[in-house]
């Protein structure tokens, strides 16, 4: 429930831009709850018996589960943009500015991911998908001071919330303990 307040936050901090696309925030809060989802799922793999020993470490685990999204992606990438493939690979061909962008993105998005799961490993799946969130407020924040953007009480105020609410899940075992089985 701590995850609500957080998620609200980023949504009152984002909600008076100018160019807010509601399609942007519904799409984004599908690959939140999809990556809450493939972190819940790694998590079990990292406890099941048997796979874990199969799968030998977290990054072959990662690995794994990168392909099979990319597999899943696929048609809805054909269905959606299969159309523009021509001009892509035309442009990825002639600019290497696009082609060299593409690596490097999708090496540190490769990165960045792998880390994350090693991290489910070390906390929970639930930790990892509000710090996930969390970062998406000091990302507006951050963006705003570098941009030199004002930082309107709207945003402020939802930065807040959504800062407080990480700060609400960090204590609330201290606040009500978990029951004993």
């Amino acid at each position: 429930l701590c995850l609500i307040p957080v998620i609200g936050g980023v949504i009152l901090a984002s909600v008076k831009e100018l160019d807010f696309a509601w399609s942007a925030l519904i799409t984004a809060s599908l690959a939140n709850l999809f990556a809450a989802f493939k972190a819940n799922e790694n998590a079990k793999l990292m406890t099941t018996p048997g796979i874990s020993d199969r799968l030998e470490n977290v990054g072959n685990q990662f690995a794994w589960t990168t392909i099979l999204a990319f597999l899943i992606s696929v048609p809805v990438m054909i269905a959606k943009e299969g159309s523009k493939w021509g001009a892509f690979c035309t442009l990825a061909k002639t600019n290497n500015i696009v082609m060299w962008n593409m690596v490097a993105s999708g090496i540190w998005f490769y990165l960045y991911n792998e880390l994350a799961t090693m991290t489910i490993k070390k906390t929970s799946a639930v930790t990892q998908s509000v710090a996930n969130t969390a970062k998406r407020v000091i990302v507006i924040v951050g963006v705003a001071i570098v941009l030199k953007e004002s930082l309107a009480p709207m945003k402020l105020i939802g930065c807040a919330i959504g800062i407080g609410g990480v700060f609400l899940y960090s204590i609330i075992d201290n606040i009500f303990p978990p029951a004993k089985e």
